[in-house]
């Protein structure tokens, strides 16, 4: 069996945050897993190819082969094969290799200076990937280990959409994980170095299979603002995820240059949340996560699980995220 080394062992760690994973966190888990009551509840989607479609990635396509047989055998056999961007659609995982950063703002008419881009821990583009067409050499997802942990949960559609989903570009900022830690009565227990933090915005709903023509979801949303990510990092949270398609809160219009980031992004940087996230803090990040099940049951605390393929080189990964927990007796509204 491979051991999972859960201490530092270089100046910039590839893993991220995702290095204070161990017996610690492993321990917290213990008595969400035995609490009588508790159930398992499915945070991904089904992976197809026919679900909604990142604007940033080719689309996903599944080609089933004809069933085969072995001659001289009474055998036959099927199989599929999978093309398109499946590193960074559906629910799936950023490695940190996902995002780097540049010195200046890139006008889009010259080459892209990727000699001055660096990424989490000051790596440069030559330390994380020497050809841009080949793939990653540093902080890539086969670096991330088993996450095996507690998470929370915070119910941002409950607490500030009154049962609805958030609107297009709502910023969820430290003051508003603070209000969520209050009401869901998780201020005293607070949020622990090596949790993971999901939050319910209620986008998820309108994700569909197959995707509507008109399908608003992967054209704008809310999300985790940057004053937000810069708390959770300040707890040294392991991974955040949401139930939408970008993590970061995306205004309508905004993708097609049509309107601006949300005001709390930093100039240059529309994807803020991103870019603090993966070359700043060494927090991970999950999107398209379905929430839904485990936010009507108000499962605030759970153990969760969440096992990226060790894709050698890749920026991420489909995931199958689960969470253990027992629903809260308090099941009518408040």
């Amino acid at each position: 069996m491979e051991k999972i080394d859960t201490n530092t062992t270089s100046p910039v760690d590839d893993r991220g945050m995702a290095r204070l994973l161990g017996s610690d966190t492993w321990t917290r888990c213990a008595p969400l897993l035995t609490d009588d009551g508790a159930q398992c509840y499915e945070l991904s989607h089904i992976l197809s190819d026919t679900m909604p479609s990142s604007p940033f990635a080719q689309e996903l396509k599944v080609a089933a082969s004809p069933t085969t047989g072995i001659p001289g055998t009474r055998h036959v056999g099927n199989k599929e094969m999978l093309t398109g961007d499946f590193t960074q659609q559906g629910t799936h995982l950023d490695a940190l290799g996902h995002f780097g950063v540049l010195p200046e703002m890139w006008a889009g008419l010259e080459p892209l200076p990727l000699a001055n881009a660096t990424y989490h821990g000051g790596l440069t583009q030559a330390e994380v990937k020497p050809a841009p067409e080949k793939r990653l050499v540093r902080l890539g997802v086969e670096n991330v280990p088993p996450i095996f942990t507690t998470a929370i949960l915070l119910d941002a559609e409950r607490e500030f959409g009154a049962g609805a989903p958030l609107s297009a570009g709502f910023s969820i900022d430290a003051e508003h994980i603070e209000t969520m830690l209050r009401a869901q009565g998780l201020a005293q227990r607070g949020i622990l170095a090596g949790d993971v933090v999901y939050i319910h915005t209620g986008w998820g709903k309108f994700w569909a299979d197959p995707v509507a023509e008109n399908s608003d979801y992967y054209r704008k949303g809310p999300g985790l603002g940057f004053s937000g990510a810069e708390y959770l990092a300040s707890k040294n949270v392991v991974l955040v995820g949401l139930d939408n398609p970008f993590t970061d809160p995306v205004n309508g219009g905004q993708l097609s240059g049509l309107a601006s980031p949300p005001a709390d992004m930093p100039a240059g940087l529309p994807f803020g949340t991103h870019h603090f996230n993966l070359v700043k803090a060494g927090v991970l990040q999950m999107q398209n996560m379905r929430l839904l099940e485990l936010a009507q049951d108000r499962v605030w605390i759970s153990c969760t699980v969440i096992l990226p393929l060790r894709l050698e080189g890749c920026s991420g990964s489909p995931v199958r995220p689960i969470s253990i927990g027992k629903p809260s007796r308090q099941l009518a509204d408040d």
